[in-house]
């Protein structure tokens, strides 16, 4: 949802010739605004082919932010964030729940809901293994350091899920299996750059395994078709039958997976 200001009285083609080459990082502020004793920081980020105020809330990074166009002055943008400050707050209020990786949390692993159970003394860092007959994750040290153990090895084995499911596909269109990168990205689940080189969001391993090779097969697909035309499409669910169910889950459920390990 967002609320969006009417159009905004100013030259927009000149103000599109003057700033069309500014870096868009280099245009980015913040302000804050309260309500009912609460203060909400929210993102400002100037763009050149704004028209008019744009104001957001953003599920994975669980913030608001406002696009403005270039020229408009930060006291309308203020004034602006701060009329909406009660839509903002109720907005942020009705997200989920954050779930961080701390002892007794649940949290879906492949998409089966596993408890983080802290075993000081287990053997290795974290081991897959049950708690009351359920399944868990056994973590060992000190309480402070399961966040990072949980974290670093949750994107293990979200690698090694992938790359295994990168060289199926890869060898599925006749090419060689590209190396692979992974983020936390909070817009894309994965991406395929123009070199071939492939990026994917390690909290892919939160989800059910067939959106995972989903994702696994349509970046491979962009090595062949750097597009999403319908030829695209057409490679994406020959070699991967589950391409539309996982297309399906991420745009309905994949904004719930940022939830989990958030401080």
């Amino acid at each position: 949802m967002v609320f969006v200001a009417p159009r905004f009285g100013l030259d927009y083609n000149r103000i599109m010739r003057q700033y069309r080459n500014v870096d868009p990082q280099r245009a980015t502020h913040a302000l804050e605004v309260r309500h009912d004793d609460e203060i909400y920081r929210i993102e400002i980020k100037r763009v050149a082919t704004a028209r008019r105020f744009i104001l957001r809330v953003r599920n994975a990074t669980r913030d608001a932010v406002l696009t403005m166009p270039q020229r408009a002055a930060l006291k309308d943008a203020r004034d602006f964030a701060e009329r909406h400050a009660a839509w903002v707050g109720a907005r942020l209020r009705r997200l989920p729940e954050s779930v961080p990786f701390v002892d007794g949390a649940l949290i879906p692993l492949r998409g089966i809901d596993t408890r983080i159970v802290h075993n000081p003394l287990a053997r290795g860092a974290v081991a897959q293994g049950e708690s009351d007959g359920a399944p868990a994750l056994h973590v060992s040290g000190d309480a402070p350091h399961i966040e990072r153990r949980v974290r670093d090895w949750l994107k293990a084995q979200c690698r090694a899920d992938l790359e295994d499911a990168v060289d199926f596909y890869a060898r599925a269109i006749g090419r060689a299996a590209p190396r692979i990168a992974l983020r936390d990205t909070t817009s894309r689940w994965g991406s395929c750059s123009s070199t071939g080189a492939l990026s994917f969001s390690w909290r892919l391993i939160l989800a059910p395994p067939d959106v995972l090779r989903y994702l696994a097969a349509h970046e491979v697909c962009h090595l062949v078709h750097m597009d999403h035309s319908d030829k695209f499409w057409d490679l994406c669910r020959s070699i991967c039958p589950e391409t539309d169910m996982g297309e399906a889950w991420l745009k309905a459920r994949g904004v719930q997976l940022h939830r989990f390990g958030a401080t």
